[in-house]
């Protein structure tokens, strides 16, 4: 069985910042996956050399909002998020198959 440890990329403000200035990139990555199985998934999908891997867990958090029935109560889910700081020279473009 294949794990899939990237789920996919962070794109915001912050996360566009961060790759200009520090050469990070962020990524959702499953819950159970260590930094080394990260550093590997990065080297193998976009063929670059890692310097480190950060990880933290975002908690799940509730929403609530309003409609015609009352109020809604939701959740989000928490997740784990992996920021990727690469070696200088290199970058990652995720828009390059658009």
């Amino acid at each position: 069985m294949i794990k899939t440890i990237l789920i996919r990329p962070v794109i915001t403000e912050k996360a566009d910042r961060l790759s200009e200035k520090r050469n990070q990139y962020t990524f959702v990555v499953a819950k159970d996956a260590n930094k080394i199985e990260i550093k590997k998934a990065v080297e193998a999908r976009f063929n670059i050399g890692v310097e480190s891997v950060n990880t933290l867990i975002i908690p799940a958090k509730t929403k609530n909002r309003q409609s015609k029935s009352g109020l809604m109560r939701g959740r989000k889910p928490a997740f784990k998020k992996a920021i990727v700081t690469v070696v200088a020279g290199e970058a990652i473009d995720f828009f390059e198959d658009l």
